[in-house]
């Protein structure tokens, strides 16, 4: 009989388990089967940039969540004039390390180029346990939480650099270094839009809930990383790159002494004399032209234009909400224009890929500039929502056009060197706007008089030398 009953197959009470429980995971695992085809279309799946797209995403996602957690104590809890004097403290702790990071971080990824993976899984794990440190104090908000929260920056922005420095070894055939970045920053931009409402929700059952999360997300992540390619951990042809101002040299070869027109005629640069005095050829980002200086230099201002608008108009729109609106919702308005304008120009630079990158850069810095000046003329909620897009969109753009000059102009065997560097720099700008936009009144007239003029001094430094190069061409230098 019991033979019988197991040639008739599983009875029904088991059929309908298994369909019920196909009915309940099908949508999951049909949105992991899409997240992974979309992440590892066109060959990213072979090179490894998929993986490395999805570990930016779980970053996107475990940061989101520290920040939510670190809102409601830091900023929402308490009143403005204390929340701003907690939030200067947290910038006034975190510029010092930001000063030693910029020449630090470059170096130090230059002597451990086979540790790549291992530098971002240490990121992942760190800040995982710093996320349960932060747990025990977050609720009351005492100063043992700056310490902590100043090791999460710092690891998050380590990541960056040598998430930075990775992308070029994960390269598909025929796919620019735009197109990669492009994906990998949307990946996380979509992460950070949907973590943040489970965020939101952890921190209802308590404040500590959100960065329970954050630690199983970075947990995750750490994991994440060592499944990526044996690529990334190869240093082979790297050399090192430093940020040395061009003497306006053109194509200056520090690293084989040849100089271009320019100051020094036919002599050998002083900064080859001195590699060659060390017994060693160092090229330098000047051996690529005065391009990707330049460009560096209009991205410092956007990058320091989205730290002074997050801190600035933080307290502004808490203590004078938009007319007609609570707080609340005028730094909603803020916080999405800035995250849609990020999200298109992420969009739009990956169809561009590397068209014109100077003129794009230029175009980016002249768009904002315009807006932040008509925003300081007539401030209002119109004027406030188009500024927040237009930072959004013209820094993601800025930044993609930066990436494909560096694609274009440094050679192989420096580019990861010159991403760690430039990164770096770049995140120095951010914590400068920031300290900015905290220290200004509350007042929405000087502070968009104030964002026109960060743009407007990066338009000065930048733009001639970027319309320079973009008539001329820019050359292609070699590294010997």
């Amino acid at each position: 009989m019991a033979a019988a009953r197991s040639h008739e197959g599983p009875g029904p009470l088991r059929r309908a388990g298994r369909a019920i429980g196909r009915a309940l995971h099908t949508p999951f695992t049909g949105t992991a089967r899409g997240i992974r085809k979309a992440t590892h279309a066109h060959g990213a799946g072979e090179s490894g940039l998929g993986k490395l797209i999805e570990l930016h995403a779980v970053n996107g996602a475990g940061d989101v969540m520290i920040t939510v957690a670190l809102a409601s104590t830091v900023f929402f809890t308490v009143p403005t004039d204390e929340a701003r004097g907690r939030v200067a403290l947290y910038l006034a702790i975190t510029m010092a390390p930001f000063a030693l990071l910029a020449p630090v971080i470059g170096p130090l990824l230059d002597r451990l180029p086979h540790g790549r993976r291992a530098a971002m899984a240490a990121s992942m794990l760190a800040r995982a346990v710093l996320a349960l440190t932060m747990s025990g104090a977050v609720a009351t908000g005492g100063l043992e939480l700056y310490p902590a929260a100043l090791g999460v920056l710092v690891c998050s922005k380590a990541y960056g650099v040598v998430r930075s420095a990775v992308v070029p070894r994960l390269l598909p055939p025929r796919f620019s270094l735009v197109k990669a970045n492009s994906r990998v920053t949307l990946a996380g931009l979509l992460a950070t839009g949907a973590a943040a409402p489970v965020g939101a929700a952890l921190q209802m059952a308590g404040p500590a809930w959100p960065l329970y999360g954050a630690c199983a997300v970075f947990l995750g992540g750490a994991v994440l990383a060592f499944t990526l390619p044996h690529e990334v951990d190869s240093a082979k042809g790297e050399r090192k790159a430093r940020l040395v101002p061009p003497h306006g040299v053109a194509v200056s070869l520090a690293s084989t002494g040849r100089t271009g027109p320019g100051r020094g005629g036919g002599k050998r640069s002083r900064w080859a004399r001195r590699g060659e005095r060390n017994g060693e050829r160092r090229p330098g980002l000047r051996s690529v032209g005065p391009s990707v200086l330049n460009g560096l230099q209009a991205n410092a201002a956007h990058r320091a234009l989205s730290g002074f608008l997050i801190f600035f108009l933080a307290f502004l729109l808490r203590e004078h909400p938009l007319a007609g609106q609570s707080a609340a919702v005028s730094l909603g308005i803020a916080g999405v224009a800035a995250g849609a304008g990020n999200a298109l120009g992420t969009a739009v630079g990956s169809w561009l890929r590397s068209r014109g990158p100077e003129v794009i850069v230029v175009a980016m810095l002249a768009l904002a500039l315009g807006v932040a000046v008509l925003a300081a003329l007539f401030f209002g909620t119109v004027m406030v929502a188009a500024l927040s897009a237009t930072a959004g969109f013209t820094l993601a753009l800025s930044k993609l056009s930066l990436d494909a000059m560096i694609q274009r102009d440094v050679p192989e065997e420096v580019r990861a060197s010159a991403f760690a560097r430039s990164e770096t720099a770049l995140q120095m700008a951010w914590v400068v706007g920031g300290g900015i936009g905290i220290s200004l009144p509350l007042n929405g007239v000087l502070g968009m008089s104030v964002a026109a003029g960060i743009l407007a001094l990066g338009a000065a430094t930048s733009v001639r030398g970027l319309l320079s190069t973009a008539r001329r061409g820019s050359p292609h230098p070699r590294v010997a």
